[in-house]
């Protein structure tokens, strides 16, 4: 936890309200997402009891298990998932747009693509599992399922996965989605509980968020969100329901069922549609769109594999596929701080609590400075920027601009609060800097060693010559009967 984080803490302790720990919103909320609530059997990793799922916050799809340890039941209740997701994913793969590149051939990209939005953390690794336990599963051979339950399992183990992904707003959990904005006045374990952490962030008339919050513990006003339920509803609701099915399997038994999970799930289903509301109403980071143009090109990638019929995602990772994994969501943290900090003045300011950026006013410009003789004569800029910050970076340390994208300075002098910079990168072409490429006199300015430079990929061997050290060249998938045999769990 930052300094600053944990000053907006106590201040929300102090006012009674949650604290905006951000002046943008870091993360894209879809115009049309599908909402995602799992609720699982208790004692079972991955059993599903039922779940409310849909895009119109006013017509939510409640499907059920009756009796989840029934194997045809669960995976009755997978195929009508799939009859919801699947049809709101194929929305998005028709529309697309061509992009060029600078290298290479254009290729096609889908001009959307679709947003999951869940409770909380739970309910996404309820959705891995969720999609491990289905993506194997055939139409014919030993126990056969719907032909939509195994593509589901996939998009399913897709959309898990790409949570992953620091910076991708394709699986959202809303209780992490509205911590990274907020800071309330309770510990980070009650923030998981979404009806307390919107009780500090959107409190009801009259009431402060703390008391707000104290009523979110009551299961009775608002049960958990999901995937688990609460003991006291397992017991003395839930457990007679599906016993009474158990003895007899009527639809009787089984709206007696359902109405017991609806109202485990409509306070969350509308918990779920204020935590959008809340978060659409911040402003977009200015770079927000780079990273759902990413989370665009992966979905499209995806499709592509299921249309060409690729095999379903491996139980587990080779050697290979690993590191590649591991080296790219290292990379995609570093370029999603940087990104935050650089879209942010209030992210931005704790690293200048820690030296790593500082801000302040420019006392002085020589735009027309250079360097070197004849032919190898450069434009060098320098300016220099009186600061308050405390700066720990060394003399010759590159820094950018989050105001001057391709900016680039070296830090030549620091001396008495004043900082002076070259500038290297960022000027134009021509002999002297283009409008606006060299801040001026009075002007005020932030400058970071933190930067969102391109990083290519490890280099690493193809998975063919894995070396036997890290278990040799993984096998090729080919589908067996041994599929249908894989546990909820």
């Amino acid at each position: 936890m930052s300094a600053l984080t944990a000053l907006a803490q106590l201040r929300a302790v102090r006012d009674g309200s949650a604290q905006r720990i951000t002046t943008v919103r870091h993360c894209h909320i879809a115009p049309r997402p599908l909402v995602f609530i799992p609720l699982k059997l208790a004692g079972e990793a991955a059993a599903p009891l039922g779940a409310m799922v849909g895009t119109d916050p006013h017509y939510p799809r409640l499907l059920v298990v009756p009796q989840p340890r029934n194997r045809d039941l669960r995976f009755a209740f997978a195929a009508d998932l799939a009859e919801v997701f699947l049809p709101y994913i194929e929305g998005f793969e028709k529309t697309t747009e061509t992009v060029e590149r600078k290298t290479g051939d254009p290729y096609e990209r889908c001009l959307d693509a679709p947003q999951i939005l869940v409770p909380n953390r739970s309910a996404v690794s309820f959705t891995g599992m969720l999609g491990r336990s289905t993506r194997f599963r055939r139409a014919d051979g030993p126990y056969p399922v719907h032909p939509s339950v195994p593509l589901l399992g996939r998009w399913l183990t897709y959309f898990a996965d790409r949570s992953q992904q620091p910076g991708s707003s394709l699986l959202l959990a809303a209780t992490e989605a509205l911590g990274l904005h907020w800071a309330t006045g309770q510990s980070g374990l009650e923030d998981a509980n979404l009806a307390a952490l919107l009780g500090w962030i959107a409190p009801p008339a009259g009431m402060s968020g703390r008391r707000a919050a104290e009523e979110a513990e009551d299961p009775l006003l608002w049960p958990p969100a999901g995937p688990a339920t609460d003991p006291g509803f397992d017991n003395e609701v839930l457990g007679p329901a599906v016993r009474a099915y158990e003895e007899a399997p009527t639809e009787r038994a089984v709206e007696r069922v359902t109405q017991a999970l609806r109202t485990q799930l409509e306070p969350t289903w509308k918990l779920m549609w204020r935590a959008v509301e809340e978060l659409r109403a911040l402003p977009e980071g200015a770079r927000v769109k780079d990273r759902w143009e990413i989370d665009r090109g992966s979905f499209t990638r995806f499709v592509e594999r299921i249309t060409e019929g690729g095999p379903p995602q491996a139980r587990r990772d080779g050697a290979v596929g690993a590191a590649a994994r591991l080296a790219g969501l290292e990379r995609a943290r570093a370029s999603y701080d940087v990104q935050r900090a650089h879209d942010d003045p209030l992210v931005m300011a704790e690293y200048r609590l820690t030296g790593e950026a500082f801000a302040g006013t420019v006392t002085a410009a020589d735009p027309e400075h250079t360097e070197g003789e004849g032919r190898s004569r450069k434009l060098r800029p320098l300016i220099t920027v009186e600061t308050d910050d405390p700066v720990r970076l060394a003399l010759g340390t590159t820094v950018g601009s989050p105001d001057r994208r391709g900016h680039a300075a070296e830090i030549v002098e620091i001396a008495d609060g004043e900082i002076t910079l070259k500038i290297t990168k960022g000027m134009g072409r021509g002999k002297t800097p283009a409008p606006g490429a060299v801040p001026e006199p009075g002007e005020r300015v932030t400058y970071t060693s933190l930067t969102d430079d391109f990083q290519s990929s490890a280099s690493l061997p193809d998975p063919e010559q894995t070396p036997w050290t890290h278990g040799g060249p993984p096998e090729e998938y080919v589908p067996s009967d041994d599929d249908a045999q894989e546990e909820w769990s």
